[in-house]
């Protein structure tokens, strides 16, 4: 038998130190029990709100940094991930560099993941990546 969760808990971090300023009508995160939500992260640089400078691995060390700062406003890591999605709007071309990066990003096993090939990204960016995460 299961218990049905009876509340969800939306979490906006517009003044956490290291997270970028929403662009958008959604929350940073989305909490329900134990699981965690992370609203997609786009290579944005909280200290300018503009997309960082450089190619995908510099896009995906930004990615990273935004994701790690959601994750800790919960007491969460890389390693507390479930799964993780990500967008490549060059996926042919940035496929393997994305790979060499997001390796770096776990010290554990590592989660479920779902890549997918897209023709565009908001701000145009090379990568988007979004993350459920739990206890």
């Amino acid at each position: 038998m299961t218990t049905p969760v009876s509340r969800k808990e939306t979490f906006t971090f517009t003044a956490a130190e290291g997270v970028p300023p929403q662009v958008g009508p959604f929350a940073h995160a989305t909490r329900l029990g134990d699981l965690v939500f992370v609203t997609g992260q786009m290579p944005t640089d909280p200290a300018t709100g503009g997309l960082v400078a450089g190619g995908l691995p510099e896009q995906a060390e930004q990615v990273r940094a935004n994701l790690a700062a959601v994750l800790a406003q919960f007491g969460l890591t890389f390693d507390d991930a479930l799964h993780v999605r990500v967008y490549l709007r060059r996926f042919d071309e940035d496929f393997d560099a994305f790979n060499d990066a997001y390796r770096t990003w776990f010290t554990g096993p590592l989660p479920a993941r779902t890549t997918v090939g897209v023709t565009g990204l908001a701000v145009g960016a090379l990568v988007e990546v979004d993350v459920i995460a739990g206890r």
